[in-house]
């Protein structure tokens, strides 16, 4: 069974739950998909801000494969999916953005890491930019 908690940016740079979801109606096992999901997110969003990024539209979706096919208290999870998805203003943003996404995901973010201990984190990184194509 396949949980999966997808945040999204708001104006303020915080990061929500897509539906709306409040953590009182969380599962255990959904809540550190969340935990994870925000520490990445703000992880990333922080490096963005020292290279004086602000982006667009920002969301992260973590997913984990649970071993059972409900959640169940002896259920645990077999691997870990995050697809980040990034707008920036600029193509000369859109490397700076992919390289704090990597940092995050590889070195940086500490949920991503304790994660790797319990199961494999794969990741998808998706990074565009509004500007239009040079000619």
């Amino acid at each position: 069974m396949i949980e999966k908690v997808t945040l999204q940016m708001s104006g303020n740079g915080k990061f929500r739950t897509e539906n709306g979801t409040g953590c009182d109606a969380m599962n255990p096992k959904t809540l550190m998909l969340y935990a994870a999901a925000q520490c990445s997110a703000q992880t990333a969003l922080m490096i963005m801000q020292k290279e004086r990024i602000t982006p667009k539209r920002f969301e992260i979706s973590f997913s984990g494969d649970l071993s059972a096919e409900t959640v169940q208290s002896e259920s645990v999870y077999r691997s870990f999916h995050v697809v980040y998805n990034v707008e920036c203003s600029s193509e000369d943003d859109q490397a700076k953005v992919g390289r704090a996404l990597e940092l995050t995901h590889e070195k940086y973010c500490g949920m991503v890491q304790m994660l790797r201990r319990i199961a494999p984190v794969s990741r998808e990184i998706a990074v565009v930019s509004t500007q239009p194509a040079k000619a």
